[in-house]
């Protein structure tokens, strides 16, 4: 049973950085690329970074340069490393393994709620 545990969000003032971590458990961790996404009000679901097994990173534009993914094998967990936070930045964060560039699992944890403050 895949499980995905997420954590480390807040509340930040803009410019501000926050570390967000998802342990993960009930899949091969190691030999899956792994990506955080985010889901804002109102709006769709959307990725903001990749890592592949090799450690290969990928971003869309809208983080690049301040969102930076890693990840522990040995610890099964992913993160996420937030900096230069905008407004726009607030969502409720999940990790889940990916495919293809998309999420690979239906299953998804609870997401971390990050808000940035103007």
């Amino acid at each position: 049973q895949v499980q995905l545990v997420e954590s480390g969000g807040g509340l930040v003032q803009a410019g501000g950085s926050l570390r967000l971590s998802c342990a993960a458990s009930g899949f091969t961790f190691s030999i899956n690329a792994m990506g955080w996404f985010r889901q804002a009000p109102g709006k769709e679901r959307e990725f903001v970074a990749g890592i592949g097994t090799d450690g290969s990173t990928y971003y869309p534009e809208s983080v690049k340069g301040r969102f930076t993914i890693s990840r522990d094998n040995a610890k099964n967990q992913v993160f996420l490393q937030m900096n230069s936070l905008k407004p726009d930045d607030t969502a409720v964060y999940y990790c889940n393994a990916v495919r293809k560039g998309a999420s690979k699992y239906n299953s998804w944890g609870q997401g971390t709620q990050v808000t940035v403050s103007s």
